[in-house]
């Protein structure tokens, strides 16, 4: 089984959380968690999530509906405050693209869609930023255009501690601040 990214402790205070939020206290709850923040943590599709996690299919369903609902930052929000020692010394910042479908644009939409053009087409992309355990503190989805560098507050906007702020931020690949 892979490793686990929650602990013994901070899962009890989690799911009292969970319950708060109508997120039902189901058998497989906690591995269903543990599967979202393993493909966080490893940027695998989905299709590829390890079977200790359940279904593939069962742990996108319900990490699709958190996210629609908002649930999911809620989710992270406690993580970052359960967290009691976190190493926030460093902090890696990483984007990934995502392809949107053809069809994904240009339906008249009140809400910002996250879809920019790119050289590969309708495209989206997933910011990520992690402790030094590899654990996820904060993301946001952008449009496929937006540059990694504008991203870089990400880290120091998501810790509403001051103690939680990064000494210093490693963002990815291919660019500096």
């Amino acid at each position: 089984m892979p490793r686990l990214m929650l602990s013994d402790e901070h899962w009890p205070k989690l799911r009292e959380i969970l319950l708060h939020e109508s997120i039902y206290n189901k058998r497989d709850l906690r591995t269903t968690v543990e599967g979202m923040l393993y493909r966080m943590r490893v940027g695998c599709p989905w299709r590829d999530l390890p079977k200790a996690f359940g279904n593939w299919s069962k742990v996108y369903k319900r990490f699709n509906a958190w996210s629609a609902s908002g649930k999911w930052v809620k989710v992270l929000e406690v993580l970052e405050v359960l967290m009691t020692d976190p190493d926030m010394e460093w902090v890696f910042i990483d984007g990934s693209y995502a392809k949107a479908h053809q069809h994904s644009a240009g339906a008249a939409s009140t809400q910002d869609q996250a879809i920019g053009k790119s050289r590969a087409g309708n495209t989206s992309k997933i910011h990520l930023a992690v402790d030094a355990c590899g654990l996820p503190i904060a993301f946001d989805v952008t449009a496929g255009q937006t540059n990694d560098c504008s991203q870089a507050a990400l880290s120091q906007s998501t810790s509403r501690r001051k103690r939680l702020r990064p000494v210093e931020a490693f963002p990815g690949g291919g660019f500096s601040i």
